[in-house]
């Protein structure tokens, strides 16, 4: 029955190896997706777009809401 030792000893160093590779693989797609969340912060008074920067937010503005008045705070963006 040396087959069936051996069968259980390789299930467990595959098991021990996936645990591993998946350790290192790094976050989850949840934690990816709170972490991209954060990083968008400006949030289009119009359409309510959420983009990460000002000058993004000002081109976004200048491109999809051309007849709208732009805001305060993108007219000293450059």
């Amino acid at each position: 029955m040396a087959r069936g030792q051996q069968k259980a000893q390789s299930q467990a160093k595959a098991a021990e190896k996936q645990a591993k590779m998946k350790k290192q693989q790094g976050h989850s797609a949840n934690e990816q997706k709170k972490a991209a969340q954060k990083a968008l912060i400006h949030v289009c008074t119009v359409c309510k777009a959420q983009m990460p920067d000002p000058k993004t937010y000002k081109q976004h503005f200048e491109n999809k809401h051309p007849k709208n008045d732009m805001p305060e705070e993108l007219k000293v963006v450059s």
